[in-house]
């Protein structure tokens, strides 16, 4: 089992009281799973993956990762934890400055001692890798560009290319196709359930087009409002459902949502 969550509820980070951006919230997730989360803009899909991230501590329910509460864990232990786990956020936070080869060889940086981490700034460990995860997000000629000369697809693509290079267990995703067309899409999808499905990781990916969802994962969940609507398999996700799940979804722009500062979980969680 990856997760097992019941009647969990996460708060809005530094809200103490008020309304909670997920409420009870009941998943359980083997290990190997590959399941879509949907729902509308500020259904709580980002704070359910920070979670899940153990980047964003619960205020109430259970909530456990690989069979620990990392809550209850020591800093050390739950940095251990965070190692067997890789985030993907929609928008990686790559140094702007920094080459694409040392941006894709940090997902390492669990495995490196302080010394190792510090000469693969100075020359990359091992190149080599960093090429072969973003030959397969079609990004193999930018293996000693600047991150910030990637356009918004290529710097989404070049921090997923992270995650192979990760030894994680759980592939937490959000919105990996938002900037790019439908063939990169075919291509970054393709390439995150091939690599899920060989190590027997746990791949968990948010996703605003229903219909690749629908396609690809054979779980989807469905979120709004911070609750989950349904959790079915896909043969058993109707049309009347993912209407139901959209209906009259709010056009006024939802305030952002944070979470743990990204330099504090870098390490362990692959950000």
């Amino acid at each position: 089992m990856t997760y097992l969550l019941d009647k969990l509820t996460v708060r809005h980070l530094g809200a103490r009281t008020g309304a909670a951006a997920l409420h009870d919230i009941d998943l359980r997730i083997a290990q190997g799973e590959q399941l879509a989360v949907i729902g509308p803009s500020g259904a709580g899909k980002t704070t359910l993956l920070a979670t899940l991230a153990c980047a964003q501590r619960p205020a109430g329910g259970t909530f456990e990762a690989f069979g620990q509460d990392p809550w209850t864990l020591t800093d050390e232990q739950r940095h251990r934890l965070r190692a067997r786990l890789c985030l993907a956020p929609q928008t990686p936070p790559l140094p702007p400055r920094q080459r694409v080869v040392t941006a894709v060889l940090a997902a390492r940086l669990p495995q490196w001692s302080l010394w190792q981490a510090l000469a693969s700034l100075v020359k990359p460990a091992d190149p080599e890798a960093a090429w072969g995860a973003l030959q397969r997000f079609g990004l193999g000629d930018k293996l000693y560009a600047r991150v910030d000369r990637l356009s918004g697809g290529e710097r989404q693509r070049c921090g997923l290319a992270r995650l192979l290079l990760s030894s994680a267990h759980a592939f937490l995703v959000d919105e990996p196709l938002s900037a790019l067309d439908p063939a990169l899409s075919q291509l970054t999808l393709s390439t995150l359930q091939q690599e899920a499905a060989t190590r027997n990781a746990t791949l968990i990916c948010s996703l605003h087009q229903v219909d690749i969802a629908r396609a690809h994962f054979a779980r989807i969940v469905g979120l709004r409002e911070g609750r989950i609507v349904f959790d079915a398999p896909r043969e058993q996700v109707t049309d009347a459902m993912i209407d139901a799940l959209y209906q009259n979804e709010s056009m006024t722009p939802h305030p952002p949502v944070f979470h743990e500062s990204p330099d504090r979980i870098a390490v362990g969680a692959c950000f």
